[in-house]
């Protein structure tokens, strides 16, 4: 798997359970389900990357890639691409699909992570 920071990385359906669920018991975890043929999905990653880098360590992205990985695109019944789910103490706290902007996603981070603080 290519590492691209400490904050950002790709993972499987091999590795899914301990770099996602798990992990997200220490720091919440955003999930990217993308697709190399999928324009959207090629469009949201850098905003993404930028959205969870501006939070300095307090949240990691996991890159899956869905062609690779259709088993676990089902598990979480995704319906098109880019998805991406918010994990927190192992558990889904919230999704979107579609290319968002930078704002939109930093907004919607802040908001879903004090909501499950509460």
């Amino acid at each position: 798997m290519k590492q691209r920071s400490s904050f950002i990385f790709d993972v499987d359906e091999g590795d899914f359970r301990e770099r996602v669920i798990e992990a997200s018991a220490r720091c919440a975890v955003l999930v990217d389900f993308w697709a190399a043929w999928c324009a959207p999905c090629l469009a949201l990653t850098p905003a993404l990357e930028r959205a969870v880098l501006s939070y300095d360590g307090k949240i990691s992205l996991a890159k899956i890639e869905v062609d690779d990985n259709m088993r676990l695109a089902g598990h979480y019944r995704l319906r098109g691409f880019p998805t991406v789910i918010l994990f927190l103490g192992g558990v889904e706290v919230g999704r979107f699909s579609g290319s968002r902007p930078f704002h939109w996603i930093h907004d919607w981070i802040a908001n879903h992570i004090r909501d499950a603080d509460t």
